[in-house]
């Protein structure tokens, strides 16, 4: 009634001051606090606490529909029917490109609304069908081992940052008062494998690393995205489980950071704190715990007993109103409790599904995320009129390869082989045999297969893994280490096909790697004359794949993450200190650093120039750098600054991340760049976990990859000068 009321003033007001109605609503501060708490007051204790699990039931007397918080949109609406599927995160990591990123995650919030819009005229309050998405996972892939690394944006904090950053704008849109969808970062925090212990692991963590590796990205999407929930992870953090931690999600979430929202436990994570961690009792006992620790929303039914741990004394009805207040927020933020006409979103039109534009964007995503490791004797780019090709290998027309996990059901799927044919010319002799199965050796001795390649201009190879191997718990059914690798290595039967299509042929084999992290390179360069890192591209992956082996389109994707030699120059998997890991602080065994990619043609850098240098670490400063495509192919580059501080590779990190941008360039064509650094910039994270200005020697890098003492042996291009911050 009173947003009635103010519509009507409103539209008064307008008729006389010539601005127009929605622009005013849209400027009109709401009190959702206000509106929460006279909502909360009419709710009986049992009522209340059936609205804090994700089934959370309908009160009808107070026009209260029933809703599932449950949801998924890590690349696309998942796990509710047809809808765009975009590539996966650790893919879009690879663009360098946080607008890409924001544009994505706006069309999924556009497709959401408009099929939530659907499912409630339908009367459909299922799991998956509401607008509260488990999204974006912004953890760090701190170990490539762990299966879930496909779900992030990479090991680097501050590249998480901004592409999580990006994926929260857009999911939750840009009006100021009401959310198109409400984005959720996972998983809070110091979370990262193993899987098969993630439900009575304690990760060990220094506070040196906990603020300087595992939660920026978090603070980032806090402050800078205002992102609308954080979902704790079920793992303990120095003892205490991470849907139940003081510390954690009161002192440095809400107090420290600001944190508005409300916090969701992963799925099953209360029952944990009894169950796996034994930390408690009784459950009773572990959903009062998290409600007094500052969790607000279970994903799972361990809340059920909030009602016993009431009437034990455990917790009372005000620890619980103080829970409800930021869900109830965040549905009036929706839009729930509102006729759709009220909202901004309520007409989004069911056309925007699958549409054309969200169909050429997954492309451009698709074609902007492939890296290219290795190119002997510029083989590439492929000529359209090449006269024998050959494809071959498990994945080439595998569709699991294109989704990855927590994935929609596309309007179609363009395979590998199925783009390959459309591409090439009509008069070339194509042959496709599968050659052996993706996941063990072959039954049959006999091998029709690698003769097929020695008859071929150019073989097509495409190994590695599926979702069926790597991923969540759960999800890689073909296993047995629930989803994570032991090994960086492919399959050995993988590999043996790929020295046999080798042995005794002199033509140009292509191997094209699916995976969602990283593997051991050394021996597939070898054997290779070009290798590409493909990651689960999406529904376009393989159109994507096709324009880039064929030259319509340069390859330009970065590493999110390094690629080691091998498993063997790793940490423990379970150590979760930071030393020796990703590029900051691993010295040794990089087979290709972060940030590493190929072009089809040559960018180099010159003329690298800071002004006032003197000011570093106490003012804005602008660096610059001048970039020349001195080739024939038009690219996009990505230059990268990194910063080397004081006593880097002691107890600081060898290189730092502190900005990127991804530049286009047309053949021969020189372009200054300008990057803006601020003081907090230069700053890094001591010991007790508070940042500080190092004074010293500095060293500044701009460059095509991560410093990693490879760059002479991969012809990295970079600029580098020192300055002293006293």
């Amino acid at each position: 009634m009173k947003q009635m009321k103010l519509y009507y003033l409103l539209s008064f007001l307008s008729f006389f001051l010539c601005i127009p109605v929605v622009r005013a609503q849209q400027h009109a501060k709401v009190n959702w606090e206000k509106q929460a708490q006279e909502l909360i007051s009419q709710m009986t204790i049992e009522e209340k606490i059936s609205q804090m699990m994700n089934d959370a039931g309908g009160i009808e007397r107070l026009g209260i529909l029933p809703y599932n918080w449950w949801n998924e949109a890590l690349h696309g609406v998942a796990r509710n029917g047809k809808a765009t599927l975009f590539p996966q995160p650790i893919n879009m990591a690879s663009t360098f490109d946080s607008e890409l990123v924001y544009q994505v995650a706006s069309a999924i919030s556009d497709e959401a609304r408009a099929k939530f819009n659907v499912a409630q005229r339908m009367k459909v309050y299922e799991q998956y069908a509401g607008l509260t998405f488990w999204s974006p996972n912004v953890n760090i892939f701190r170990d490539p081992r762990w299966g879930r690394g496909m779900e992030t944006y990479g090991e680097d904090p501050f590249l998480a940052g901004q592409m999580g950053l990006a994926f929260v704008r857009g999911l939750q849109g840009d009006d100021p008062n009401h959310l198109k969808a409400a984005a959720c970062a996972k998983h809070y925090a110091v979370h990262s494998g193993p899987e098969a212990s993630r439900h009575q692991f304690d990760a060990k963590v220094s506070d040196k690393d906990l603020f300087e590796t595992y939660l920026p990205a978090f603070e980032i999407l806090v402050k800078e995205g205002q992102v609308e929930a954080v979902m704790g992870a079920y793992n303990r953090v120095n003892g205490v489980s991470a849907s139940a931690h003081p510390r954690l999600l009161n002192e440095i979430l809400r107090d420290q950071w600001g944190f508005k929202g409300h916090v969701v436990s992963d799925c099953g994570a209360v029952s944990d704190i009894f169950w796996g961690h034994k930390s408690v009792k009784s459950e009773a006992e572990a959903a009062a715990v998290a409600i007094k620790s500052g969790l607000n929303l279970e994903c799972g039914s361990s809340f059920r007993t909030l009602k016993e741990a009431l009437e034990q004394g455990l917790v009372t009805e005000k620890d619980i109103d103080k829970a409800l207040i930021p869900l109830m927020i965040t549905r009036l933020k929706l839009g729930l409790f509102d006729d759709p006409s009220q909202s901004p979103y309520g007409n989004m039109p069911d056309s925007v599904v699958c549409c054309s534009k969200h169909q050429q964007l997954a492309l451009k995503a698709a074609e902007h995320s492939i890296v290219m490791l290795s190119n002997k004797d510029c083989v590439l780019p492929l000529k359209k009129e090449v006269k024998t090709l050959y494809v071959t290998g498990p994945l080439a027309t595998e569709a699991n390869v294109l989704l990855g996990n927590y994935y929609s059901i596309p309007a179609n799927l363009s395979t590998y082989l199925e783009a390959i044919s459309d591409k090439a010319s009509i008069g070339t002799r194509l042959q496709f045999i599968p050659g052996i199965l993706a996941t063990t050796p072959n039954v049959n001795p006999i091998d029709w297969a690698t003769g097929a390649s020695r008859t071929s201009d150019v073989t097509i190879v495409f190994l590695g893994e599926s979702n069926c191997t790597e991923g969540e718990e759960g999800e890689a059914i073909a296993s047995s280490t629930k989803g994570d690798r032991l090994t960086l290595s492919l399959a050995e039967h993988q590999m043996d096909y790929l020295r046999r299509l080798r042995k005794g042929n002199k033509n140009k084999i292509i191997t094209v790697v699916s995976c969602g992290g990283p593997f051991d390179v050394r021996e597939v360069c070898e054997l290779s004359d070009a290798v590409l890192w493909v990651g689960y591209p999406g529904q376009e992956g393989g159109s994507a794949l096709a324009n880039v082996l064929f030259g319509d389109v340069s390859p330009s994707g970065h590493l999110p993450v390094t690629f080691p030699e091998s498993e063997k120059v790793l940490p423990d998997f379970s150590d979760y200190s930071m030393k020796g890991r990703t590029y900051r602080y691993q010295k040794e065994g990089i087979a290709f650093p972060f940030g590493y990619g190929l072009t089809y043609s040559q960018v180099a850098y010159a003329d690298l120039s800071v002004n006032h240098l003197k000011d570093m670490g106490k003012k804005e400063v602008s660096v610059s750098v001048l970039l020349t495509n001195t080739g024939s192919y038009e690219v996009e580059e990505v230059p990268q600054v990194y910063i080397s501080t004081p006593r880097a590779g002691v107890d600081m990190p060898l290189n730092t991340l502190v900005a990127f941008q991804r530049v286009p360039l047309k053949s021969k064509e020189s372009k200054k760049i300008t990057f803006t650094l601020s003081p907090e910039q230069l700053k890094m994270v001591n010991d007790k976990g508070k940042k500080e200005l190092l004074k010293g020697n500095y060293q500044l890098t701009v460059s095509s990859a991560a410093p990693s003492g490879r760059d002479e042996v991969l012809h990295i291009q970079k600029q580098q000068l020192s300055f002293v911050v006293k």
